[in-house]
């Protein structure tokens, strides 16, 4: 039945636009917050001076990372038992909510420590979506596409993220220039928010129109999908594609996430030059992200994971000092651009092989689990950890080496990784 798609493009387009569009919202708000922190501090911590409203924002943003190994797991064995689609279905559904309650709460000067405490309720609400999201529609996509092309299709979906993150800083850039510092302060952070909630009823339209996946289907009929046992995952397997996530987490919210901030507060560069640079940065990822997806296809998963690896090893801190010492704003947005290419390079890899690690009555519990428990500890606080860095050290270097540290965390992984491009998914 995967060759169907490869029959009918139409099909295929329809199958990765249902994936792709709760991938993208997710993002999409993710860079918005990030973008707009300095105000949104203001609104809900303004009682604490500016130094210390930001790492508090910043604290609320992990929270959504918390949440989600637990969406992951819950959210993700109700997919292994009930099926894709209706993992699915959930999942786009509590994202849209989220993202408008944001964009609804009153500040603390309206409502009091409700308002901080209400935020709080959002970004865990959203974390909890987005932690059954990943890996839903991971595996919807890989277990829909054509064997030979299982790391092209796979790599729609992380590419979705850059466009929720291009987006977001499209939406964030236009409405800084159009409304100006003091109508986005006051009431036009909001916008982007109520905006987002709106792609909710699209993506619920758009997945109802796709079947269940052909591997879920013929694993149920066979017995090894949700009619038989669950049993246990075993700890070996989620502790080694944990490892092997660490560094894309680290990397991609440090480079993209964190990066606006980043270069505003410590590179001395405007909000607009900031959000211009982390787009172009975006485009890059995106780009390799696709491009690393189709060459494991060619020349397998594993060579493309370990040279990323290396690569942030040896250039991180090299080129955040390049970014800091004398690069002028073209250097630093292409120094930007090539730290988010690599990030891309390994991650269009790495979604197609976490799905072909696990077995498609345990894909979903298992590959949510680890990418959701990587992402809290590596990428959710990452912001939080970098400013916090930096205060320790007293240089903003040290950005760079939450992620060499990552690094070291998976090349063990990627080193041990057994090549998954080709085999069967069960």
């Amino acid at each position: 039945m995967p060759g169907l798609i490869a029959a009918s493009p139409r099909a295929g387009v329809r199958v990765i636009l249902a994936s792709v569009i709760g991938n993208a919202l997710e993002w999409y708000d993710f860079t918005v917050y990030a973008f707009l922190a300095t105000i949104i501090g203001a609104h809900f911590f303004p009682h604490a001076s500016q130094t210390a409203a930001l790492p508090q924002t910043f604290a609320v943003f992990g929270v959504g990372f918390v949440a989600r190994p637990l969406g992951g797991v819950l959210i993700g064995l109700f997919g292994d038992r009930a099926g894709r689609k209706p993992a699915l279905l959930l999942t786009i559904g509590l994202m849209a909510l989220g993202t408008g309650l944001i964009g609804l709460l009153p500040g603390y000067d309206t409502i009091g420590v409700w308002a901080p405490l209400l935020l709080v309720v959002a970004r865990a609400l959203q974390g909890f979506s987005a932690g059954g999201e990943w890996g839903g529609s991971a595996s919807f996509l890989v277990e829909w596409a054509p064997s030979a092309r299982r790391g092209l299709f796979g790599s729609f979906h992380p590419g979705s993220i850059f466009l929720g993150q291009l987006v977001g800083t499209g939406v964030s850039y236009l409405l800084v220039e159009l409304l100006g510092d003091g109508a986005m302060r006051g009431w036009g952070w909001r916008v982007p928010f109520l905006l987002g909630m709106l792609i909710g009823p699209l993506g619920l339209l758009a997945r109802r129109g796709i079947g269940e996946t052909p591997v879920f289907l013929a694993a149920k009929v066979a017995g090894t999908g949700s009619a038989a046992p669950h049993g246990r995952l075993g700890p070996r397997a989620l502790l080694f594609a944990f490892c092997l996530v660490a560094v894309q987490s680290a990397a991609i919210y440090i480079y993209l996430s964190y990066f606006p901030t980043f270069l505003q507060h410590h590179a001395g560069r405007s909000a607009s030059q900031a959000l211009g640079a982390t787009a172009l940065a975006t485009i890059a990822t995106g780009l390799a992200v696709v491009g690393s997806g189709a060459l494991s296809d060619r020349i397998g998963r594993k060579p493309i994971l370990l040279a990323s690896c290396v690569m942030f090893l040896l250039f991180s801190t090299p080129l955040v000092w390049l970014i800091l010492h004398g690069a002028s704003f073209w250097e630093a947005m292409l120094i930007q651009s090539a730290l988010g290419a690599n990030c891309g390079l390994f991650i269009g890899s790495m979604t197609v092989a976490l799905v072909e690690m696990f077995p498609t009555r345990h894909r979903l519990t298992g590959l949510s689990t680890a990418y959701n428990l990587a992402s809290m500890v590596f990428g959710g606080f990452a912001p939080f950890i970098a400013t916090g860095l930096i205060a320790l050290t007293g240089t903003p270097i040290a950005v760079s080496y939450y992620v060499v540290l990552a690094a070291l965390v998976s090349l063990p992984a990627v080193l041990a990784f057994r090549e998954t491009a080709g085999r069967s998914l069960d």
